[in-house]
């Protein structure tokens, strides 16, 4: 039922609540929130999560680091995905990135900051966490919002596609054509579920309900992924966002053509190199951590290079980097 709390799936301590959008495709907000947050040093911070493609928000043990500095964790399962997800849908299936702007406008609302900086006046900041395909879509948010984020912080951002620049541009007039004509046509299948497989290996994936997380993604169609390579184009001309951003990758990648073991502790999902160089054109306060051992989702990753993440997360917030 929209505007009301309810137990989530993932058990005590977990909250979600269904965001009308005014369409059939609702988005699901998610709450986890601390005890006793006066007594820590981010008690005046809300953070919002948005999970990447073909995914939704299970990372428990994320929440609860955010909890134990004080801080409230919402995450949005956006629209067509996870929580959100409805019989008939096409999964994921979005034609502009902005179309996103209602799902967190109204997970903002349930959060009490009403889509606007108005929280900042009571004292509360707003903190922004993307991973992958989320954390392209937050970073166009924080563009185009200027002045509401106090802080962006990018898990593996997809900020780049994996041909590089060259390769993207040769190809975006291409696609942007068959996504005039053909949105919803089929694209061979690149997905192989190795990442899928290195997760497994590494025993950080939970099971999840059907069709929430398939083992080699959802298809992709051509309107989404020109939505994409709009979104990759606009980080390469630079995006003047306003706030610090602090960018964790992995320091190395694997091809994702075959299975390695090395896609164990590397990201096999985006060429972090080029991640790296397109990462200073989201704004002039960015902040680039490469964990050695990490995996796509570096808070996923094997316990060592997983705690290094969360160490090097910590002490850039508690370094006076949020505004």
């Amino acid at each position: 039922m929209p505007g009301t709390w309810v137990e989530d799936i993932l058990g005590p301590g977990f909250e979600q609540q269904t965001l009308d959008l005014g369409t059939d495709d609702p988005a699901t907000v998610v709450r986890s929130l601390p005890r006793a947050a006066w007594l820590r040093p981010l008690a005046d911070v809300d953070v919002l999560y948005v999970h990447g493609w073909s995914d939704y928000f299970f990372q428990m043990q994320l929440a609860r680091f955010w909890n134990s500095l004080g801080a409230r964790f919402y995450a949005l399962d956006l629209r067509r995905y996870g929580r959100s997800l409805r019989p008939g849908q096409t999964p994921g299936y979005i034609t502009s990135l902005e179309e996103y702007d209602a799902d967190i406008a109204a997970a903002l609302a349930a959060m009490g900051h009403g889509g606007s900086a108005r929280a900042r006046v009571r004292g509360r900041r707003l903190v922004l966490m993307g991973h992958s395909t989320g954390g392209l879509t937050i970073s166009l948010w924080a563009a185009r919002h200027p002045g509401v984020a106090a802080a962006l912080v990018l898990n593996s951002p997809w900020l780049e596609l994996q041909t590089g620049s060259i390769g993207r541009q040769a190809i975006a007039p291409l696609i942007e054509v068959r996504a005039r004509f053909d949105p919803l046509g089929a694209h061979p299948v690149v997905d192989l579920g190795l990442y899928t497989r290195a997760q497994r290996e590494l025993g950080t994936l939970p099971e999840s309900p059907d069709g929430w997380r398939p083992e080699r993604g959802f298809p992709t169609h051509p309107g989404w992924l020109a939505a994409v390579l709009r979104g990759h184009a606009a980080v390469a001309a630079g995006l003047a966002i306003d706030c610090p951003v602090f960018t964790l990758l992995s320091a190395r990648w694997t091809s994702p053509l075959q299975w390695n073991e090395q896609m164990t502790s590397t990201d096999s999902v985006l060429d972090v190199d080029d991640i790296a160089r397109a990462a200073p054109r989201l704004g002039s306060l960015v902040t680039v951590a490469r964990i050695k051992g990490a995996i796509h989702d570096v808070f996923l990753s094997a316990p060592g290079p997983k705690d290094a993440a969360y160490r090097a997360l910590r002490r850039w917030l508690l370094s006076g980097a949020l505004r």
